[in-house]
């Protein structure tokens, strides 16, 4: 796919599946409720998916566990794992423009962000990591002669996905990749605002050879089926990215049944820090720009907060809105459209809560303003700066997940520092200096799980992705995601 045209044209012929995936078949929700699945750019009707509930989670579970149980995966020798990934890598490639055009669909990301970016990521993640299933070693513990002590890593058994709408495909290949490559069997429930990707993403699953019930995807709401696969004590691990508050519910969850791990990838409100010694204020704006307004500001790294220092501030500021006028929101399935809309109606709707409450507090609108919303046309926001802000302003502090952008200045690096840190987040944070000192210097010192230094938002499957603080204790990709998805076993032997 190459063009405008070539690409509707496949929009309007994708098959959407819209029904659970439960034990290697489409099922309807034992309810046989269901929900809208509608399209932000035109606001239609995709399709009505299935809604499930408890019912529907007590027999994915089941599945799921009568599959861990029978050995059929996770007893799998490791070198056929690995092939069977390698393969459901293969064949997400030979579909790559069905699955773009299904996230941009259903969630209005651009079709170039979603061939550029999140179907080769999804690929690399699940390849990447089959390729580490028959890597990983046990270890030998330092005994005595008379006694031999083995430590293996083993499947925990039946974990449970939680995706968030931002990135569909994407989040759903970090978690799943390395829950399967450990040998367990994993319960993915998307989030009720984009869930035709993975529901097609189950159904290569099973034709790349995963064992029925090894894999399941439960289309519904958090209240409902994220509730039962919270509480179910056959659960032993929860793994979720969405918001800190969802987060902390979750955790309350596993408390309530039994003390399942949980593993949170939650809110994030980073900062981005411009130093004068920053040595192509151009490219720091640029930068700076598709830090927040890529993917319409939906992102959790999204560098929301920037903190510039004063000399440069006039420079700076004038570059980023230079950069951030080339963002202009348009139909996602136009290659040249670089911002879609907003996932839906509420998420546009807080958008303008909150540029509405930056005004109210003294924050200037250097571009952009509250989104300007014609019914029947699409939930389109504006790329927004807004200049004269400070840590003490509401839009400051709280993750709006929107292209909403504050432009706070600074003097001193101590200052910096600190201001960087006065958030209750901390997931990203990016720095733009020449001074490589103080680029170690800065990073050390700011709490947040990851940091760029002059660049954002760079990584691959052999780094972690995670955060601190409210943000989470959450790894996902690389190593450090396997073992979220194993237990330690340690067998003394006598001899």
């Amino acid at each position: 796919m190459t063009n405008h045209t070539q690409w509707k044209a496949l929009s309007e012929s994708v098959v959407l599946r819209h029904q659970a995936y439960i034990n290697g078949a489409f099922q309807p929700a034992v309810s046989g409720e269901t929900f809208p699945c509608i399209n932000p750019t035109t606001e239609k009707l995709l399709v009505d998916v299935a809604s499930c509930d408890e019912a529907d989670v007590n027999l994915a579970v089941a599945s799921a566990l009568q599959a861990y149980r029978s050995g059929v995966w996770s007893e799998l020798a490791p070198k056929q794992r690995k092939q069977i990934l390698l393969k459901l890598a293969d064949l997400l490639e030979q579909h790559k423009d069905e699955f773009a055009v299904l996230d941009t669909l259903d969630m209005g990301k651009s079709i170039s962000e979603m061939t550029a970016i999140d179907i080769p990521d999804s690929i690399d993640c699940i390849r990447w990591t089959a390729e580490c299933i028959d890597k990983l070693y046990g270890e030998i513990a330092p005994t005595g002669n008379d006694t031999l002590a083995l430590i293996s890593h083993e499947p925990v058994g039946v974990v449970a996905a939680i995706t968030p709408w931002n990135y569909p495909l994407m989040m759903a290949t970090w978690k799943l990749a390395p829950a399967l490559a450990a040998g367990n069997s994993v319960i993915l429930k998307p989030s009720e605002k984009s869930p035709l990707s993975a529901l097609r993403l189950a159904e290569l699953a099973t034709l790349a050879g995963i064992p029925d019930g090894v894999f399941n995807v439960l289309p519904g709401f958090g209240h409902t089926a994220g509730k039962a696969l919270g509480l179910h004590h056959d659960v032993n691990v929860l793994a979720f990215t969405g918001s800190t508050r969802v987060a902390g519910i979750l955790m309350e969850y596993a408390g309530q049944s039994n003390l399942k791990r949980v593993w949170l990838e939650a809110g994030g409100k980073s900062p981005n820090l411009i130093f004068e010694d920053c040595d192509d204020v151009k490219k720091a704006a640029a930068t700076a720009a598709a830090a927040i307004f890529s993917n319409q500001g939906e992102v959790c790294i999204a560098c929301s907060r920037i903190y510039v220092q004063k000399s440069i501030k006039a420079e700076f500021t004038a570059a980023l809105v230079e950069a951030a006028s080339h963002y202009q929101p348009g139909d996602p399935l136009d290659p040249a459209t670089n911002m879609g809309p907003m996932v839906d109606g509420a998420q546009l709707e807080t958008v303008a809560h909150f540029i509405c409450s930056a005004k109210e507090e003294g924050g200037e609108v250097l571009l952009g303003g509250t989104p300007e919303y014609v019914e029947g046309q699409g939930f389109y926001a504006k790329p927004t700066i807004i200049s004269e802000a400070h840590n003490g302003m509401t839009f400051v502090q709280e993750e709006i997940f929107g292209p909403v952008l504050a432009v706070c200045e600074f003097d001193t690096e101590e200052e910096a520092i600190a201001l960087a840190n006065d958030s209750k987040y901390g997931l990203g944070a990016s720095v733009w200096t020449a001074n490589l000192s103080r680029a170690h210097r800065v990073s050390r010192k700011i709490h947040s799980g990851m940091v760029w230094i002059n660049t954002w938002g760079e990584g691959d499957s052999t780094v972690p992705f995670g955060g601190v603080k409210a943000s989470g204790n959450g790894r996902d990709k690389s190593l450090h995601a396997m073992e979220k998805y194993t237990e330690l076993k340690n067998v003394w032997i006598r001899l």
